[in-house]
Order: structure tokens, then sequence, then C-alpha cells
């Protein structure tokens, strides 16, 4: 007599996997983009611009978040970059979910270009959000403000063209605290960075500014992004 064969396992659960983005711009001050949930789970409840990743469409995460935004509010950013991953079987009432969150950052000059829906809130003030959305929005602008202490990121910030006085008004902005103009002036000089459009300055009859623009901006070539100004720019 053949032994009860064992029981059939059942199927586990699909996990959940998604995308949401921290779309971040500076006007004046830090905010987020928002938006309301069109559905259930949490219909109405302000949420991060995400959504499911598409198997058949998406090459990978960065993809996703991509193509999430492009749709969600109708914005191309000029930078983006993988956050961290939330995951957990609390976090959505759907079930074990992921969510591949991204950060993007995008010139206040560009923001009528986005779609009308989009709601922006100060980071530090914001309403209630969706399921672990404040979470995301917070580790977001602490990465922002940390890689901003060494790195080139807040010229995602300024748009195309930019003086360097606004440049340092962003840096300052999001660190908090004022920079040596000398020290800072003389990193950005020293990393080769930007180069002045010729004839193209500030209006104003005393002394306009300079407009600057990145140098180099062939595919492939290094962004201000790839290259680091360093630690001196805080240097008083």
């Amino acid at each position: 007599m053949n032994p009860p064969s064992p029981p059939l396992e059942a199927a586990a659960a699909p996990i959940l996997c998604t995308v949401d983005v921290v779309l971040l711009t500076l006007n004046p001050r830090l905010q987020v983009a928002l938006l309301p949930r069109d559905r259930a789970p949490l219909a109405g409840a302000l949420a991060l611009p995400g959504g499911f990743i598409h198997a058949d469409e998406d090459a990978d995460p960065r993809a996703a978040a991509a193509r999430m935004l492009r749709a969600k509010t109708g914005l191309d950013c000029p930078y983006l970059e993988q956050l961290a991953t939330f995951g957990g079987p609390g976090r959505d009432p759907r079930g074990w979910s992921i969510s591949v969150a991204h950060v993007a950052l995008v010139p206040a000059g560009l923001l009528a270009r986005g779609a009308a829906g989009l709601r922006w809130h100060p980071v530090d003030a914001l309403p209630a959000l969706a399921f672990d959305h404040a979470q995301i929005v917070a580790q977001a602008v602490a990465r922002v403000r940390s890689k901003s202490q060494y790195s080139s990121l807040p010229v995602h910030l300024c748009g195309e063209r930019f003086t360097l006085p606004q440049l340092q008004a962003v840096y300052e902005a999001l660190l908090g605290e004022p920079l040596n103009k000398v020290s800072f002036r003389r990193r950005i000089d020293e990393m080769d960075l930007l180069e002045p459009i010729e004839g193209e300055r500030t209006g104003g009859a005393h002394r306009p500014a300079q407009l600057w623009r990145l140098k180099d901006r062939r595919p492939g070539a290094l962004t201000l992004t790839d290259r680091l100004l360093g630690p001196a720019v805080l240097a008083p």
C-alpha cells in the first residue's frame, strides 16, 4: 500500500511590486509633489507619484520610475536616482508589498509644464500621506541634503542657465547655512564643470551677472552629478 501523498503546498500570495517617486523642487523652500489617490485603497489620500512596475514594458525600476513620472506629473526630470526599497506585510492593505523608491529633482522654472493635479507641499510641513510615503519623503530629503554637502547634485534645481549666486543660493537653501563665496567659487572653478554663456548676462544697470551652463552636454559626457565638489565647499 502506497503511503499517502503529502498535501499540496498552498500557492504563495503574490507580492505587490511598485515604484514611488519623491519629486522635489525649490520654490523657494524645498517642496515635494503629491497627488490625491484616485482609487482604493485610501482613495483621496495624498500620495507620491507611483504605481505598479510593468514587467512587459519596464527594463528596470528606474525605467518604471521615469515612465511613472511622465504619466502622472507630465515632467521629464533632469535628475532621477534610486533611493531605497521599502517593503513589508503592513505597508499596503492589499498585501505584502515592496516599493523601489526614487528621488527626482526639477527646477522651479519647469513646474508650469507639469500636470494640473500636482500639489506641492514644503517637506518640513507635510500633510498626512498614504501608506509609508512620509517615511519615504523623509529619507529622500535626508539623502538630498547629505549629498549637497559634498556633490554637485543641487545644480539640477537651477535650470539650464544660472548665475553663480543662484547656484550658491540653491546650495545654501538645501544645507540651511551660508557658504563662503570665495571658497564656493574656487571649488566650482577647480572642478571645471561649467562654462560661461558668451554674451549672456542677467539684466540690470549695475554689474549684470554672467550666465553659466554645464560645460559638456554630449550624450555620454559626465554630468555635474558624476563629479564631486568636495568638502571644501563648506570651508569658511
